[in-house]
C-alpha cells in the first residue's frame, strides 16, 4: 500500500510562511501528480496547487504569487511553500498524489490522501 505524510504545519502571524511537505511511501511503481487541497471549518475541500510529475504547476486563484508548489521525484514528496499568509488561509492542508502502485506483479493506479496537517494564520 501507499503512505502520504504530511508535516510543516502550525501556527504563524499574518504575513508570516510556512513550509509543507508529503512524503509518500510504499510500492510505489510511479507518481504522475502530486498536490495539497485545504479544508476550512464549515467550509468545503478546495484545491490549493497541483503539479505533475513533469514540473506542471496549477494554482488556485486566492492563492497564485503566494504559494509555490514543487516536487522531488527522486524523493517521491511534495512541497508547498506558503508566503505572504492571511487569516483566511487558516484550515486543514491535505496532500494527494495520483500513484501506480505495485502488488503482487499487479498495478493499480489510484489517488491517495494524507491525513492533513493545520495551519492556522493569526491577525
Amino acid at each position: 500500500q501507499v503512505q502520504l505524510v504530511e508535516s510543516g504545519g502550525g501556527l504563524v502571524q499574518l504575513g508570516g510562511s510556512l513550509r509543507l511537505s508529503c512524503a509518500a511511501s510504499g510500492s510505489i511503481a510511479r507518481i504522475d501528480a502530486m498536490g495539497w487541497h485545504r479544508q476550512a471549518p464549515g467550509k468545503q475541500r478546495e484545491l490549493v496547487a497541483t503539479t505533475t510529475s513533469g514540473g506542471y504547476s496549477n494554482y488556485a486563484d486566492s492563492v497564485k504569487g503566494r504559494f509555490t508548489i514543487s516536487i522531488n521525484n527522486a524523493k517521491n514528496t511534495v512541497y508547498l511553500q506558503m508566503n505572504s499568509l492571511k487569516p483566511e488561509d487558516t484550515a486543514v492542508y491535505y496532500c494527494n498524489a495520483d500513484v501506480t502502485a505495485s502488488s503482487a506483479g499487479l498495478y493499480q493506479r489510484r489517488d491517495y490522501w494524507g491525513q492533513g496537517t493545520q495551519v492556522t494564520v493569526s491577525s
